[in-house]
């Protein structure tokens, strides 16, 4: 009888990593520790931010209204019948000025008004790009008459939506029983007509809009870059669920409890009108960097071509977004490679971004994709980084219930539950039991990262090192005020970001803040 050797796993836990907020304090949770030290540059008096609005007269009167009861603690409200006596997830709002230090001057407020007449009118176009056009212009044209006739600076403009924009204007937004109205092009049109022998005698200008994806919330990011913006998008019905119910007197769209979405609004409203965001990581090696790619196909491109982009995340937390060129990336279903000058260049500028900020190159740079890096993309990269600086190649891929880890009792494996295959690849689980909240959050067994450490210009680090740093990326999405995420920053918004550099009004836009995109 053969014997069959039995290999042992290693199985470690990552301890939750610490954030700095202010005065130099550290903590876990951003609510905790923005509630008891304040934001990370945290100042002894309030900062006064100005914020432009535009919305219906109805979502302008439930911005400011919500922004009223922000100025005061929103409690979370008593548990249901089901739900545990003392819910360790869920905290009181104390307050935008007391927790993020922040004043908001409703008197001072830039409010620019849209008939919702105007929006139904411009979303009933038979076409659904220029819908979706049409209900974006009425929102940047409010904002661009603002630019031309006031002096005040905005910090961030709040988009107040509908509920007509989310039915009626995004990728596959059937608009079933709705009336539609005909406009400069017919109903089945999707893409520039293909004129090239008529190209000098007919102005197909209009037709540009046909140069992105019909969705709104791409469109008015990609439109807002231009004109050097940030922006906060939020729906009528979070702003003011009492006022949109059902039959039954229910809400008509399931919510988190005030108190939560208050957080989420204002650390959006902090993270982007403020240089810095309002945590960041703490005891982080110094010297480090690390860039998450993305690749995404451009809409109804002859050629099939993608866009490239980058986003580099300092040690700090903050992050900025870097436009590669336009090309023919993609080799194979869903394998995208950049040729060798092209991917010289990029982590060129990213290097020189680095080097602006810290008068020095990173010690550890660490690339994080989904797919592996061929031998003549991976040489240029190495090429492109000068000595002393480790150029780290790292492969984070989900996982869809291949792998699972199972304890004993009631709850799932511990967050920051990992398994050592070799010292290389490892699967990680960034979603699970949070002793600290006393809880799971997750709808059934969480399912693990796969982690590979693909290539190294240096010595390879050491596999736990990595995942310590994936876990600490998982802390910082700025846009909620979330404990964690399942996804590091560098992969959770890489699709968001591709998809909004994907669209014909984006070209040009070489470099924003991260802030610019969600």
């Amino acid at each position: 009888m053969t014997e069959l050797h039995e290999k042992s796993l290693e199985v470690i836990h990552i301890d939750e990593p610490l954030l700095g907020f202010g005065r130099g304090q550290i903590c876990d949770h951003p609510k905790d520790g923005l509630f008891l030290y304040g934001p990370n540059s945290a100042l002894p008096r309030a900062r006064t931010i100005t914020v432009g609005v535009v919305g219906t007269s109805d979502g302008i009167r439930y911005f400011r209204r919500t922004i009223e009861r922000m100025k005061g603690r929103i409690d979370v409200p008593p548990p249901g019948k089901l739900e545990k006596e003392v819910r360790l997830h869920l905290s009181n709002f104390p307050g935008l000025e007391e927790a993020f230090g922040l004043c908001l001057d409703l008197g001072g407020l830039a409010e620019r008004e849209i008939s919702l007449k105007a929006l139904d009118e411009a979303t009933r176009s038979l076409n659904h790009h220029e819908a979706v056009s049409k209900a974006v212009d009425l929102y940047v044209s409010a904002i661009e008459d603002y630019d031309r006739n006031e002096e005040r600076t905005i910090d961030v403009w709040a988009l107040i939506l509908p509920e007509l924009i989310f039915e009626r204007c995004k990728v596959g937004s059937r608009r079933s029983g709705l009336p539609l109205v005909k406009g400069d092009f017919g109903r089945k049109q999707k893409a520039k007509a293909d004129l090239p022998l008529l190209e000098q005698i007919i102005d197909q200008a209009g037709e540009d809009i046909f140069d992105d994806v019909p969705d709104f919330h791409r469109q008015v990011k990609a439109r807002l870059l231009k004109l050097n913006h940030t922006s906060q998008l939020l729906r009528e019905t979070t702003l003011a669920p009492e006022e949109f119910t059902n039959e039954a007197g229910y809400p008509s769209r399931t919510l988190q409890e005030p108190a939560t979405v208050a957080w989420n609004i204002a650390t959006g409203l902090y993270y982007k009108t403020q240089p810095e965001p309002p945590w960041k990581l703490a005891n982080v090696r110094p010297g480090v960097c690390y860039l998450g790619f993305v690749y995404k196909l451009l809409p109804n491109h002859r050629d099939n071509h993608a866009c490239c982009a980058a986003q580099m995340f300092l040690n700090e937390g903050d992050g900025i977004v870097f436009r590669g060129a336009n090309g023919p990336w993609r080799t194979a279903d869903r394998e995208f490679h950049l040729q060798p000058a092209e991917a010289k260049k990029l982590i060129t500028t990213v290097l020189n971004t680095f080097h602006d900020k810290h008068k020095a190159y990173p010690g550890e740079l660490f690339i994080h994709g989904r797919s592996k890096f061929n031998d003549e993309e991976w040489a240029a990269f190495a090429e492109a980084v000068p000595e002393g600086t480790n150029l780290v190649g790292v492969r984070i891929r989900t996982t869809d219930g291949d792998t699972k880890l199972f304890r004993r009792g009631d709850y799932p494996v511990l967050r920051g539950t990992a398994i050592l295959l070799d010292d290389a690849n490892a699967y990680l689980w960034t979603n699970g039991f949070l002793p600290r909240l006393d809880t799971y959050i997750g709808p059934e067994t969480p399912n693990p990262l796969f982690v590979t450490i693909m290539k190294s210009t240096g010595s390879p680090p050491d596999l736990r090192m990595v995942l310590t740093d994936i876990m600490g990326l998982t802390k910082i999405n700025y846009n909620a005020c979330n404990f964690s995420d399942s996804l590091p920053v560098t992969v959770r918004f890489a699709d968001k970001v591709g998809d909004v550099l994907t669209m014909g009004t984006a070209q040009g836009a070489e470099r924003q803040p991260f802030k610019f995109y969600v």
